[in-house]
C-alpha cells in the first residue's frame, strides 16, 4: 500500500469537492452576511460532533477579525448556557445532515427569542434547514473517507464556507491590519503594527564616530558595539555610516592604503533613519524597500538608537 499515494488521493478529492462548493452558493449567503453585518448582537456558533469542532474555530475566525462570536456546545446550551444568547444575535447552526437532535432541540427557543437562525447543512429538505432563515449550503459529492462514513470533504467544506463568511464580513467591516493587531497583541504581527521602534532599538552603548577617526578606530568601534555597523556624527548630527561590510570591500580594493583611511572616507551619507515612534511593521516595510538590514532611529532630529531587521521578529 502507498501511503504517499493515499495522501495524494485525499488531498484530491477533498480539493475538488471544495472546487465545486461555489457551485452551492446562492443569495441566501449574502443575505446571511448582510443580517450579521446590521444587527447589534454577536454571533453564536453551534454544532455537535465533528461539526462542533469545525464550529468552534469559525466562531474564533469570526471574533479574530472584526465580528463578535463564540461558540454554544448545544448540550450545555440545553442545561442553561441558552442565558448566554441574547435577542439580537445571530445564531449559526451546523449540522452535516440538518437532523441532528441536540441542535433541533434548541430550535424554539430561538425561534420564540426571534433570533435569525443560519443553517450550515448538506440537506436541504431537512428540519434545520426549514426552521432556518438562511441556508448555506456544504453538501459534498464524496467524502475522503474510503468508508463514506468519517466526516473528512464534509468538514473541510463547512470550515471553507466559515472562512468565506468570515472574509466576506472582514472586507464589508474594513478590516484592516491595525485592527487584527489590536485582536492578536501576543502574536508576531501585532507586535510589530503596536510596538514601537523606540522601544526595541539599541541604545547603549551606540557605535559612534567623528568624520576624522581613523579607519582602525571606526573598526575597534564596530567590534566593541556588536551592531555591524558605526554611526557617523558631526556636532551631534547625522553625517553617514560604516557597515562591515564597507569594511571589507575597502580591504579588498584598498588593500595597504586601506589603514590610512578616515571615517569620512569610507561612510555612506544621507544614512535611512526611522522616527522613534514608528511601529516594527513600518520599520520593516522601510528595511525591505530599500533592502537594508539595519535603520538609524531618531527622535527630534537625533540619534537615539538603532534597529534591527532580527529586532522586528520577522
Amino acid at each position: 500500500m502507498d501511503l504517499l499515494a493515499i495522501a495524494h488521493e485525499v488531498f484530491r478529492i477533498e480539493a475538488q469537492e471544495i472546487a465545486h462548493l461555489s457551485d452551492n452558493l446562492s443569495e441566501d449567503f449574502a443575505h446571511a452576511i448582510e443580517s450579521i453585518l446590521s444587527s447589534k448582537g454577536k454571533v453564536v456558533v453551534c454544532g455537535i460532533g465533528k461539526s462542533g469542532l469545525i464550529g468552534k474555530k469559525i466562531a474564533a475566525t469570526l471574533a479574530s477579525t472584526g465580528t463578535s462570536s463564540f461558540f454554544l456546545h448545544p448540550a450545555e446550551a440545553y442545561h442553561g448556557d441558552l442565558g448566554m444568547v441574547g435577542r439580537e444575535d445571530i445564531v449559526v447552526l451546523i449540522s452535516n445532515s440538518g437532523e441532528s437532535d441536540e441542535i433541533l432541540k434548541l430550535i424554539p427557543f430561538f425561534k420564540h427569542q426571534k433570533n435569525t437562525i443560519i443553517a450550515m447543512s448538506s440537506n436541504r429538505a431537512s428540519t434545520l434547514v426549514q426552521n432556518s432563515d438562511y441556508f448555506l449550503n456544504i453538501s459534498v459529492e464524496k467524502e475522503a473517507c474510503p468508508l463514506q462514513l468519517a466526516p473528512t470533504s464534509s468538514t473541510t467544506a463547512t470550515l471553507v464556507m466559515g472562512d468565506a463568511m468570515a472574509v466576506a464580513l472582514m472586507k464589508k467591516r474594513g478590516f484592516l491590519e491595525g485592527d487584527f493587531a489590536t485582536f492578536h497583541p501576543g502574536g508576531s504581527l501585532g507586535r510589530r503594527l503596536l510596538v514601537k521602534v523606540g522601544d526595541k532599538a539599541k541604545k547603549e552603548p551606540l557605535p559612534l564616530a567623528m568624520p576624522h577617526e581613523s579607519i582602525v578606530e571606526v573598526v575597534h568601534t564596530i567590534s566593541k558595539c556588536g551592531l555591524g555597523l558605526c554611526v557617523i556624527v558631526d556636532a551631534q548630527k547625522i553625517v553617514g555610516i560604516i557597515t562591515d561590510g564597507d569594511i571589507r570591500r575597502a580591504m579588498e580594493r584598498q588593500k595597504e592604503d586601506f589603514f590610512a583611511l578616515q571615517a569620512k572616507d569610507l561612510m555612506s551619507q544621507n544614512p535611512k533613519t526611522i522616527a522613534h515612534d514608528a511601529t516594527l511593521h513600518q520599520a520593516g516595510q522601510m528595511m525591505e524597500e530599500k533592502k537594508i538590514n539595519a535603520l538609524l532611529v531618531v527622535q527630534n532630529d537625533k540619534l537615539v538608537g538603532i534597529v534591527q531587521i532580527y529586532d522586528l521578529g520577522i
